[in-house]
């Protein structure tokens, strides 16, 4: 029987894409190209995931190496909360589990610089019964260890646990911890996906 429920919160109750940002907003396609690939995509930005650096060593060693200035590297930083949206069909089910007696918490990679700023933003955090981020832990998914202290520091039993990702690696490492776990391919279905493996009816 599933008692706790654990969220990713990339692509699962917050949007992020920042290429789709980058389009509505004007940037052309070479520099979007080279935004994606020298930030977003770049081992500097695991590293800032994983707490091993801080913002201001991670804009220094990207302008080491790539053609954008350190002035728009930073900017490109400073982008980050605009990018992040809640996905409101999926935060809204929150307060339905909490109902039905699950025990919520999310476990997601993040930059520790900007986090408090999104959890206060965004009152469906209060619905948790806790979390973890990858940078306070210096472990990221798909590392089975930032499972395992999340297990450790809340006391879950693994095989009473559900684990929700968008990415399919990770939701494989989950599984190998013992925990079921839904890839959620298109955050659109993941009302459906929880009452299929809960068999429950959220009523939404």
């Amino acid at each position: 029987m599933i008692n706790n429920i654990i969220f990713d919160l990339g692509n699962v109750l917050l949007s992020w894409k920042p290429e789709e940002y980058l389009i509505k907003n004007g940037y052309d396609a070479d520099l979007r190209a080279t935004i994606l690939n020298d930030v977003f995509k770049s081992p500097v930005w695991l590293q800032l995931d994983n707490g091993d650096i801080g913002l201001e060593e991670a804009v220094r060693t990207i302008s080491l190496k790539s053609t954008l200035k350190t002035k728009e590297i930073s900017d490109v930083f400073n982008l980050r909360t605009k990018i992040i949206f809640p996905l409101t069909c999926n935060t809204k089910l929150l307060p339905a589990l909490k109902k039905q007696g699950f025990r919520l918490y999310y476990l997601s990679n993040f930059p520790d610089d900007i986090f408090d700023e999104v959890h206060m933003k965004y009152n469906f955090f209060t619905f948790f019964d806790g979390g973890l981020i990858s940078a306070r832990v210096n472990a990221s998914k798909p590392d089975e260890k930032i499972f395992r202290i999340l297990m450790k520091q809340y006391s879950l039993q693994p095989e009473k646990s559900l684990f929700i990702d968008d990415s399919e690696t990770n939701t494989f490492a989950a599984k190998m911890t013992g925990m079921k776990v839904i890839h959620l391919k298109d955050f659109n279905e993941l009302q459906g996906k929880l009452e299929k493996e809960l068999g429950i009816n959220l009523g939404l």
